[in-house]
């Protein structure tokens, strides 16, 4: 049984941990508006490196501590693979969503913008909806691949894939409840209106719980031995 000390460390790691990355997610989001021009590609690709590079920075620096959650799902699927106790869920989701809302209020603070603000930019529908759950299956894809096989790159992994996928998916991959949550209260490029939550979270848990069933699927030990076995042939007949 875990220590209420190591407890409190991990969630506050979660809580800081989430905070600096809606930070960055909005702090620079406002700093593209501001100097891009109004060229909304440019912005984005200015929010999207910045949220790269924070998001790796910050796995290296509190994963030693909680995991470097960040993000309901992500603490969801780390206790399907009971990486994470079961009853640490709800405090971890909670850190996260207040760290979140913290983040965004401190972003809001350092750019001397209303603090307290909601969003009215719409996101909604089908193809936003398609795309959270896109997006969440690859960012669950890519951490239960990686705890297994690629442990000390994945926080690259992770950081280069968000990167990717505000590109490649047509809702700028939010891939997190917390994030989602907390965007509702900027009315700044990230924002997300209060109205469209709701989707955008069912899109990102049924994302996540496909991609963690198709992930032990795909990695079952007779699926990997056959893997080995075909690799250890091919290098025989080499």
């Amino acid at each position: 049984m875990r220590k209420k000390g190591a407890i409190r460390r991990e969630l506050a790691a979660e809580f800081i941990g989430t905070a600096f990355l809606l930070a960055a997610v909005v702090g620079s989001g406002i700093t593209a508006q501001r100097l891009c021009g109004g060229n909304v590609g440019l912005e984005l690709l200015a929010n999207s490196i910045a949220t790269g590079g924070a998001l790796m920075a910050l796995i290296w620096t509190f994963g030693p501590v909680s995991g470097a959650h960040f993000n309901p799902v992500v603490t969801m699927a780390m206790a399907a693979a009971g990486e994470t106790p079961r009853a640490s869920i709800l405090p971890y989701v909670a850190a996260q969503c207040a760290g979140a809302v913290f983040g965004v209020w401190a972003a809001h603070a350092m750019f001397d913008v209303p603090i307290l603000q909601i969003s009215t930019h719409a996101r909604t529908g089908i193809g936003q909806w398609t795309g959270e759950f896109i997006a969440t299956f690859g960012l669950i894809a890519v951490i239960e691949s990686g705890r297994r096989h690629f442990a000390a790159a994945l926080p690259a992994a992770i950081a280069l894939y968000i990167v990717a996928a505000y590109w490649f998916t047509s809702s700028t991959s939010f891939a997190n409840p917390a994030v989602t949550l907390a965007r509702s209260l900027t009315d700044s490029f990230s924002g997300i209106a209060p109205g469209n939550i709701a989707g955008f979270i069912a899109a990102q848990i049924a994302g996540a719980i496909v991609a963690i069933v198709a992930m032990r699927w795909l990695n079952a030990e007779p699926v990997i031995a056959a893997v080995a076995r075909a690799n250890l042939s091919l290098r025989e007949r080499a």
